[in-house]
């Protein structure tokens, strides 16, 4: 799970397993391509909105106030809004959460 501030508030997202194929489904790139285009910053928009709009879905949104979410803060705010939140969850998924201070690894 990671939380950020996202349109008008803070959100909970997790890309879980079971979206993963979705979100290959949707954006046409298996999860290690998706991964490195976006990190490499050579993604299309849908890219980065698609990993958003699963991640607050397996965050415990709704589909259609993720979707609503996404058309009115995702789509009309700097890319590196959105961005940012799609590198954390690609990340978590491919190589686990970072450890919180405090925590035992």
């Amino acid at each position: 799970m990671h939380t950020a501030f996202f349109g008008d508030g803070e959100k909970t997202f997790a890309l879980t397993p079971a979206l993963i194929p979705e979100l290959e489904r949707t954006t046409g790139n298996g999860i290690g391509a998706l991964f490195n285009r976006i990190t490499a910053r050579e993604f299309r928009f849908h890219d980065v909105l698609e990993t958003v709009r699963l991640g607050l879905i397996g965050g415990g949104t709704t589909p259609k106030e993720a979707a609503d979410l996404i058309a009115t803060y995702g789509v009309n705010r700097p890319i590196s809004e959105t961005l940012a939140i799609a590198i954390t969850l690609l990340s978590v998924v491919m190589f686990g959460p970072e450890d919180q201070p405090g925590e035992a690894a």
